[in-house]
């Protein structure tokens, strides 16, 4: 009699297919959406105040989509299509980058992007989860993330091959490298959503869920503090696209920049599952805690620098502060709320983060350099204003959420 097959074997088609799915958009994505920020300020000569409009904007449609797109599936019976349409619509955006002559074109298409993210997030969880045993669902969303982070290490390092060969060490984006870019990028993206629709398979959903209710009510405190000081940490945790911006500022040209967020990809994935796994041993809050003031100083740091090589360095830095922190913190609510109220937490967790992300680079666009007649106070201003943010959060997370069992 044959053995029942374990590990990687065991895995469905399903997780092997949203796998590969989400690898080749990552690919793609990573190969223009990190060079957008230099793209609106050295070829359309955008300000760091439209900068932070269209990345909060972006990204606070994909969080409060998220809110709602899995219970929508729920509704409908339909996770794979639901999936595929999310795909779909940020596949169909990214050409109209080809194309932008003002920031009003590239802010369509960033929120088109995000809204097709925010669409396919959930459902796309949903799927995955539907389609293992629970006794393999660490394994299989290991395995996914794996290949999105792979996805994002290849995008970068394709979009590093194309700048070297086009422009080499130049200082400044120019408006051909980038549409090159956008048409190479395309590829991956088409390929991602035809392998989805083609190789995925629906799975069955038992009754119909109602959509999820945002309340606080019946949550436990520790929740509800939680919650209202990761929104005073998040009004400071404004967009990458100003560390990029920041380093360009320094000193690096383009290359050494998509060298730069190399290293924090390396970095990220290389620590991400080593740190969730201690935070099975000493307690989530504390490598919260850690992670948000790890964020502070490496802000404080950017704040500080003079020289291109400093932001570097502490941008590979801030790949521990997201290797301790973003999937610490999901787990930290499964920790508090019950299993039949996790919708509505996670709903709620999303609410905050994407309420909060279009005033975080709005202020950070700002604070950098103003707006109408006011220069606004520098390239410092949005990190010295994010270090005191997370530090404040820190202390208050430590001094008001208390120490419980697996907390």
């Amino acid at each position: 009699m044959d053995k029942p097959k374990t590990g990687l074997r065991s895995l469905p088609i399903n997780v092997w297919v949203v796998t590969a799915t989400s690898f080749l958009t990552d690919v793609s994505s990573e190969m223009i959406f990190n060079l957008v920020p230099l793209f609106l300020a050295n070829v359309l000569h955008s300000g760091t105040a439209v900068i932070g409009l269209i990345d909060g904007l972006a990204e606070t449609t994909a969080s409060l989509m998220k809110m709602y797109a899995g219970g929508l599936s729920d509704r409908l019976g339909q996770r794979k299509w639901l999936t595929v349409l999310g795909y779909g619509i940020s596949t169909i955006s990214k050409p109209f980058l080809y194309i932008a002559s003002t920031w009003g074109w590239v802010l369509g298409v960033r929120v088109a992007d995000r809204f097709g993210k925010g669409i396919r997030t959930a459902p796309r969880d949903a799927l995955v989860a539907d389609s293992i045993d629970e006794k393999q669902r660490g394994l299989a969303f290991g395995v996914h993330r794996a290949g999105d982070t792979a996805g994002a290490f290849l995008g970068v390092l394709i979009a590093a091959l194309i700048v070297w060969l086009t422009e080499r060490g130049a200082a400044q984006l120019t408006m051909s490298t980038f549409q090159i870019l956008v048409l190479v990028s395309v590829i991956p993206a088409v390929l991602a959503v035809l392998v989805l629709a083609l190789g995925a398979r629906e799975t069955p959903i038992k009754g119909q869920a109602k959509f999820p209710v945002l309340s606080l009510e019946g949550l436990d405190r520790r929740f509800k503090v939680f919650i209202l000081v990761l929104v005073l940490f998040t009004l400071g945790n404004s967009s990458d696209a100003f560390i990029i911006l920041l380093g360009q500022n320094r000193g690096l040209s383009v290359l050494q920049i998509l060298f730069m967020l190399l290293t924090f990809n390396l970095i990220y994935s290389v620590l991400a599952g080593p740190l969730g796994a201690l935070s099975d041993k000493i307690g989530r809050r504390r490598l919260i805690i850690g992670g948000w003031i790890a964020y502070g100083f490496v802000y404080l740091g950017f704040a500080l620098s003079h020289t291109g090589w400093e932001i570097w360095f502490f941008y590979g830095l801030y790949g521990i502060y997201y290797a301790a922190s973003e999937g610490s913190a999901k787990a930290f609510i499964a920790d508090l709320v019950p299993s039949e109220r996790r919708g509505a937490a996670y709903g709620l967790y999303n609410a905050a983060i994407g309420i909060m992300a279009f005033p975080a680079s709005f202020i950070a666009g700002l604070l950098w350099q103003g707006a109408f007649q006011w220069p606004g106070f520098g390239p410092s201003a949005p990190f010295l204003f994010g270090a005191v943010m997370a530090l404040i959060a820190g202390l208050l997370f430590w001094v008001l959420v208390p120490q419980q069992q697996n907390g």
